[in-house]
């Protein structure tokens, strides 16, 4: 019988890593969810949602029939590596439609082998497992787990200027959909965008709204924590030079600005567009 998809376990977003033994510690990488079913001679690759994309992975997808397995289900994240070694999805997506030799799986959990359903046991019993039927040195490789408290590789991860890491609980079994038995924290980071305009509604906070710079691609919207003193300069800055909103947008509540305003803001690492975002500072484009 053909082995199905299986929904992954979802960890759960927190501001900082669990503490004590209880608990292994992995790096959070900045890649595509997916799932390698190997059915004796067949092997697919599946999408977070569970879409076939065995044809975007050529060379993952064979390198899955070298293992020494008649069949199983591993639940990874499909990555590209920069030259610094941190995985980075901008480089992932160009890799899979040119740079197929440049990908690697890095498998996490596994949860189905050779005619058995492993999810009911262990995590550490399913990685032990795991662990030992990836070969070194391939582009399919074993997700390690870091020494140290949480504290300790949290500090670690985000001084490597890594998006984040999972946290997840040795004896937790492997639950479908939403679970904080794998707890993630997510590093910040600081860039810069334009400001577009300002949000304000009596009552509720105030926000920035910003967009990638070069491109104008709106990113959303970042709480304003400036102090007073700023916040006066920002709220004259804008209704001293309003703008039009960019195409298609239509905020009733916002005061567009025009081009030239630059914010700084703070988000989470490794996210496409903002979240968790809040402006730390202001200024016109020299």
């Amino acid at each position: 019988m053909r082995l199905k998809f299986i929904e992954p376990l979802m960890p759960t977003l927190v501001e900082r890593p669990p503490e004590g033994d209880a608990w292994i510690h992995e790096v959070k990488f900045d890649g595509y969810r997916s799932q390698i079913i190997i059915d004796d001679a067949e092997v697919r690759i599946l999408t977070r949602r569970g879409l076939d994309w065995t044809a975007k992975y050529r060379d993952l997808a064979e390198a899955a029939k070298g293992l020494n397995v008649r069949s199983a289900i591993i639940d990874g994240e499909i990555i590209v590596l920069n030259d610094a070694g941190v995985s980075d999805f901008g480089e992932l997506r160009k890799a899979i439609t040119g740079r197929q030799h440049d990908l690697y799986f890095v498998a996490f959990d596994l949860l189905y082998l050779n005619g058995h359903d492993l999810r009911d046991m262990p995590l550490i019993d399913r990685r032990e497992i795991l662990q030992a039927m990836i070969p070194a040195g391939q582009h399919i490789q074993f997700s390690e787990a870091l020494p140290g408290t949480g504290d300790a590789v949290f500090h670690l991860v985000d001084r490597a200027g890594l998006e984040g890491m999972v946290s997840k609980r040795k004896d937790s079994k492997y639950r479908s959909g939403p679970s904080t038995s794998w707890l993630k924290a997510k590093c910040f980071t600081t860039d810069e965008y334009d400001l577009l305009g300002v949000e304000r509604e009596a009552g509720k906070p105030a926000f920035a709204l910003m967009a990638e710079r070069g491109t104008g691609r709106y990113v959303g919207s970042a709480f304003i924590t400036l102090n007073r003193e700023m916040r006066e300069q920002l709220w004259q800055r804008v209704q001293e030079a309003p703008g039009s909103p960019p195409k298609g947008m239509k905020r009733p509540a916002t005061q567009w600005v025009k081009p030239g305003l630059i914010g700084r803001v703070k988000h989470l690492r490794g996210e496409e567009d903002l979240r968790h975002a809040s402006l730390q500072d202001f200024w016109d484009e020299p």
